[in-house]
Parts: C-alpha cells; sequence; structure tokens
C-alpha cells in the first residue's frame, strides 16, 4: 500500500477501533475533533505574481484570491489526501519559512447544518395541520420558515387555569398574562380531579406556544410568544369575573384567546353582561396602547342542537374575532355551529376516525385528542401572534381585515358558498403564510365609522314571509359617512309564538344575503328576541348605499304568530374604498427617494410618512405625524429636505391629532 493510500485509510480505521471501544467517543471525536483537507489559505503582499510563484514552488495549484484586494489566495496540493485527522506539517514548514508568506492556515471542515423550520419534537408528525402533511394546512412552516415564532407577543388563555410548570410550557410561561379569577390568587395552576374536567385551558395553551425543539410533545403555533393563563370557569361566573379576566394586564396582553360561551343547547340566547360589554370596548380602544386589544372566540359546539351562534353575544361581538372549524378532508364537523359572526375557519376533528389536535395535558402529559371548536381557537390565536410580530402595529381592525383576506374556501366544503364566505367557514381556512404576508404590507385602515339606521319602531304583524326594505345613504354627507363597510349589526326587538321558527336573514344593496339566524328545532321559547343584536361579517368591503331588506319567514308550525316591535339597522366601516386599496408591499424604489446604511428610508414621496421601513399614507396608533429636517448632501453641497416622520407617542403622555398632548391622560 502506498504511503498516500495509509494517511488515507488511518483516521477511518481509528475511528472504527475507537467505536468498538466506545461509541460515545467516536461521536465526541467526530464533532470536535477538527478534519484537515488538502488546500490553504494564504496572504501574501505581492498578488498573484507572488502566489503563482508560492505554487510553482511547492506544488500548489492555484485557486486565485479569496477577496478582491489581491491578498489572501487559495492554494491546494494534489500530493495531499482530502481528508485527514492532522495537518500537513511538511507544507507547514515550508510556508511557515518562506518570507514572502505573511500568514497561512491549512483549511479543515466546518460542520454546518441547515437550520430546518421542522421542529424536532417526537409529536411534531402528528401535527397534520401545520406538518404539510395535508395539503393545504394552514401554511406555518411558510411562516416558521422567515424567522418568525411569535417573540414578543402575549397571550392569555382564559379558561379553567393553564399548568404552568409543564415541560411544554414553563419556559415560556407569563406570571404577568396569568391570575386566577375563582380563588383570587396570582396562580392560575388548575385544580385537579379524578375525571380531569379542568384539562382545558392548558390544551388550548400547548396549541399556541409548546416549546419547540425540547424533544417532548408538539409545537406551538407561535412556539416563542409567552403564554399566560386566567382561571376564571372552575367555579361561580359572574359579569364581574368575566370582566376581570377580559381586563387582565391590558397593556401587556395582546391577545386573548377564549374557548367558552353560553350553553350551546340549541334554545340559549345569551351573552356578556353590561360589565363585560364595557370590557370589550376597553379592550379595543384602550388595549396594547391605543391599537386595541385581540378577543380571540371559538364559534361554539352547539351542531348536535342545530345552534346558531348569533344566539351566542361573544361570538357574535364586533370586537371578536369568531373562529369556527374543519376536518381534515375540509368537511363541516358535526359539533360546528353556522352563522353570520363567524369570520374565518382553522382545522379541527370530525368524526372518532378523523385525526384530532396533538396539544400539552394535564399531569405533564401530552394529547392528541383536542377536538371542537374550542381546538380551532387558540390555533388562530398562534397564527395571529405570529402576524402581529410581523407588523406590531396592526390594530384590532386591521386584523379582521387581513383575517378576512388571508382566509381561502380552499378545499372546504358546503352547500352554502356564496362567492367567498360561508356560514359554516367564514372566510374560509386561514393561511399563515399568506396572513403574515399581507400583514407586512398593511396600510393602517382608516378610524372606524358608525352608521345607525332606524328602521322601524311601530308594531309590525310578522307574517308567514315578511319584508321590510330601507333605503339606506349610509350616513352620507356627515362625518360618520360610510364607504366601504366592516361588520353589519341588525338589532331588533319582537315577539314571536315559537322563537325557533323565526329564520332572519339580511339582504345587502349588492344582493348578498346572510342568514342572520336560521331555524333552531329545540328553542320553543316564546319570548322572542328583547333588543337583540345579530351580526354579520358578510358584507365585508362592500358599498352599503342602496336598499338594504330584511326577512322575517316562518319555517315551523303554520299558526305561528308575532310581532316586530324595532328593528336598528347599525353599519360599521370607513370612509375608504377598501376594494380600490392597491395591492403589494408599503415600500418601493418609487416610493422611497433615499435610504441610509442601514436600509432605513430618509426620504419618500410625498405626502407620505416614514415609519422605520414603511412608508405610511397616516401614522398608526401609538404614533404621531411630524416634519423632521434632514441634511443630506449631493454634488458637493448640502442640502435641507423637510420629512414627514412617524414617532412613537410618550409613555406617560396622550397622542391627539398631529402632536403629541403634554396633558396627563385622564384617570
Amino acid at each position: 500500500m502506498r504511503p498516500s493510500q495509509t494517511a488515507l485509510w488511518l483516521p477511518l480505521v481509528l475511528l472504527l477501533c475507537l467505536a468498538l471501544v466506545c461509541p460515545h467517543s467516536v461521536a465526541l471525536a467526530s464533532a470536535r475533533a477538527p478534519i484537515y483537507v488538502s488546500s490553504w489559505a494564504v496572504r501574501v503582499s505581492q498578488g498573484y505574481r507572488e502566489a503563482d510563484r508560492l505554487a510553482r514552488k511547492f506544488g500548489f495549484v492555484n485557486l486565485g484570491q479569496i477577496f478582491p484586494d489581491g491578498q489572501y489566495f487559495h492554494l491546494r496540493h494534489r500530493g495531499v489526501v482530502q481528508q485527514s485527522l492532522t495537518p500537513h506539517w511538511g507544507h507547514r514548514l515550508r510556508l511557515k519559512k518562506d518570507p514572502k508568506v505573511q500568514w497561512f492556515e491549512q483549511q479543515t471542515l466546518q460542520w454546518r447544518v441547515k437550520r430546518s423550520v421542522v421542529p424536532t419534537d417526537p409529536w411534531f408528525s402528528k401535527q397534520w395541520y401545520m406538518n404539510s402533511e395535508v395539503q393545504p394546512d394552514l401554511n406555518i412552516l411558510q411562516v416558521w420558515s422567515q424567522g418568525l415564532s411569535g417573540q414578543g407577543i402575549v397571550v392569555s388563555i382564559l379558561d379553567d387555569g393553564i399548568e404552568k410548570d409543564h415541560p411544554d410550557l414553563w419556559a415560556n410561561y407569563d406570571p404577568l398574562a396569568s391570575y386566577d379569577f375563582n380563588d383570587y390568587d396570582p396562580d392560575p395552576q388548575p385544580r385537579y380531579t379524578p375525571s380531569d374536567e379542568n384539562r382545558h385551558g392548558t390544551r388550548c395553551a400547548g396549541e399556541v406556544a409548546a416549546i419547540a425543539n425540547n424533544r417532548f410533545c408538539g409545537t406551538g403555533v407561535a412556539y416563542n410568544a409567552r403564554i399566560g393563563g386566567v382561571r376564571m370557569l372552575d367555579g361561580t361566573i359572574t359579569d364581574v369575573i368575566e370582566a376581570q379576566s377580559l381586563s387582565l394586564q391590558p397593556q401587556h396582553i395582546h391577545i386573548y384567546s377564549a374557548s367558552w360561551g353560553p350553553e350551546d343547547d340549541g334554545r340559549t340566547v345569551d351573552g356578556p353582561g353590561i360589565l363585560t360589554q364595557e370590557a370589550f370596548r376597553r379592550g379595543v380602544t384602550k388595549g396594547r396602547g391605543g391599537l386595541g386589544t385581540l378577543f380571540i372566540w371559538a364559534s361554539g359546539n352547539g351542531g348536535l342542537h342545530y345552534d346558531n351562534c348569533n344566539c351566542d353575544g361573544y361570538t357574535n361581538s364586533i370586537h371578536t374575532l369568531s373562529v369556527g372549524s374543519t376536518t381534515q378532508r375540509g368537511h363541516v364537523p358535526w359539533y360546528s355551529e353556522a352563522c353570520a359572526s363567524t369570520l374565518t375557519t382553522t382545522y379541527s376533528s370530525g368524526i372518532v376516525t378523523d385525526p384530532q389536535i396533538v396539544t400539552t395535558d394535564l399531569h405533564h402529559q401530552c394529547t392528541d385528542k383536542h377536538t371542537g371548536t374550542s381546538a380551532s381557537a387558540p390555533l388562530a390565536a398562534g397564527i395571529i401572534a405570529l402576524a402581529l410580530e410581523a407588523n406590531p402595529f396592526l390594530t384590532w381592525r386591521d386584523m379582521q381585515h387581513l383575517v378576512v383576506r388571508a382566509s381561502r374556501q380552499a378545499h372546504l366544503q358546503a352547500e352554502d358558498w356564496r362567492t367567498n364566505v360561508s356560514h359554516h367557514y367564514g372566510y374560509g381556512l386561514l393561511d399563515a403564510g399568506l396572513l403574515v404576508d399581507l400583514a407586512r404590507a398593511w396600510l393602517p385602515t382608516q378610524p372606524q365609522k358608525k352608521c345607525i339606521i332606524r328602521v322601524l319602531h311601530t308594531p309590525t304583524p310578522i307574517l308567514p314571509l315578511t319584508h321590510v326594505r330601507k333605503k339606506v345613504l349610509a350616513c352620507a354627507g356627515r362625518a360618520n359617512y360610510i364607504r366601504s363597510l366592516e361588520h353589519v349589526q341588525v338589532q331588533l326587538s319582537l315577539s314571536y309564538s315559537r322563537r325557533g321558527d323565526l329564520e332572519i336573514s339580511l339582504t345587502s344593496p349588492m344582493g348578498t344575503r346572510s342568514t342572520l339566524v336560521a331555524i333552531r328545532p329545540f328553542d320553543v321559547s316564546g319570548q322572542g328576541y328583547n333588543n337583540w343584536i345579530f351580526m354579520s361579517t358578510h358584507f365585508w368591503d362592500e358599498d352599503p348605499q342602496g336598499l338594504w331588506t330584511l326577512s322575517l319567514e316562518n319555517k315551523g308550525y303554520y299558526f305561528n304568530t308575532g310581532t316586530l316591535y324595532r328593528y336598528m339597522l347599525l353599519l360599521y366601516g370607513t370612509t375608504e374604498d377598501m376594494t380600490a386599496r392597491p395591492t403589494g408591499s408599503q415600500v418601493t424604489s418609487s416610493a422611497c427617494v433615499k435610504w441610509d446604511t442601514e436600509g432605513l428610508c430618509q426620504e419618500c414621496h410625498s405626502p407620505t410618512s416614514i415609519l422605520g421601513h414603511l412608508y405610511l399614507s397616516h401614522c398608526p396608533s401609538q404614533c404621531f405625524s411630524h416634519n423632521h429636517q434632514a441634511v443630506t448632501a449631493g454634488s458637493g453641497c448640502l442640502a435641507t429636505r423637510t420629512l414627514h416622520v412617524c414617532t412613537s407617542c410618550h409613555f406617560c403622555y396622550t397622542c391627539r391629532g398631529g402632536f403629541r398632548s403634554a396633558e396627563p391622560p385622564a384617570a
């Protein structure tokens, strides 16, 4: 055997011996011991000529310069083995003695791995809804590949507590986002019972923020988000407790996730009390520094009882983002409630053979049996946390606009799809990648406008089929004029002999028909509706001007009778024509005239304002616009330019108009 062959085989024989004696040692040796290759980096002072001389003298091949300045060169020697556990001492001595060589180094293998976005957690392979096992999935991997993981976002689960010391939650647990309103102490640890009925909150928390790559269980959608828990369902529930839970640390918590509500029995009509309604209002107006708290809500599990989530005042609130469910195959689950207030859909399970959701469980365990819309809402909360990390300036209304645009019909099967919306799925399956892409480029929406139209206030008999038509100008010519719709509410007071037999629908001037409540066979109440507010998201971005038609139809016993006492139409939206918005990034080469060395825009076309890398038509909440004098150099002289800049409001003061107010906020 030739010497070169001996040198090639010796390291392999050595590693084989080590492997037989101590397999752990060989793993350590292969990971840490340098492996030398047949090339050198050499620095010479006289450039190519000197490098070529050196190569001819010692038998190297000059592979060229490493940097453009011509001092560092890459040399290879064909007579040296390609890999060795020891350096080549002969060439080392020769290069060291040459006076023209300023520095040299024999190259070694560098152990580098692709930073894969696929977690190593053992149960990630079971998370079919986010590991690309099914198509389409929720498109989480695309977002992770962009470096987003929920970092800096705080989510709180309002439920029966969370197991804060769970191996897959403890590192992300946030005590500031947690409280026990059942026992009034800071510890949200669930109460353990033989039947483990207080497992719900822990399961929801793991969907959002289970730790990644810790070789335990699965991975949360926003695995670097901070997660808190509010224990409020394991005891007496009052309006006070609900309001306190929804108001916990509103400047610290970004997203509240709730998978509960009134009974899903198909006969209940119930919603938040006065204090809880105020908590919602304060959350969206003052929470998150004025950007608005994000309330994510499960649409309900009353499908078996033909329940309708528009009879649930939590899911049909304009302040909550209601989430429905679909199965892996895109079927409507047996427990799903259809209603007009659902905005989007994520995955859950269906029949007993369908795969379910993987998450954390009580007693430091894992489960792959989480299901219902309770499992869908936390998935949406995690996705929204990723979008919020991509653009932390999004308001609560911005996020609803984005969710509408990032939800797709995909493979979801339902008989009632109308263009791009369904009573079963809202606007469809939420796509995390699309949501994040849209979030990065989103221009802030104009302030919310509310237009109230009092349609009917005199008692009117309800016939077997009653239509109430009203031509609407949408408050044209007034400050609260609406050009593009967001939420539409119908506030009704009526009596009916059998409430569940009455189907109520609303048709817009553009011909969109939305069922506000379908028949509910189990609802035999004769109380009717007393100032009940139905809500629909199905008219999003439409122009509200024109003829609106409210339809009431008896779908049950022929002898049903009733009276419509009051009907009020409430429109919410903006003066902007949202359908005319340009698509694409906020920052383009034509928009930004000059950048600095860090890539921040230093000059934009008027009348845009600069916010970091973005140019905006107007500054978002938490910021105010002001003029900034910038000195720029050009053509050998200095020039002063006036820039419109968005600046964060002072922590202690409020922002009003286009300036920073020196007044302290009202108590």
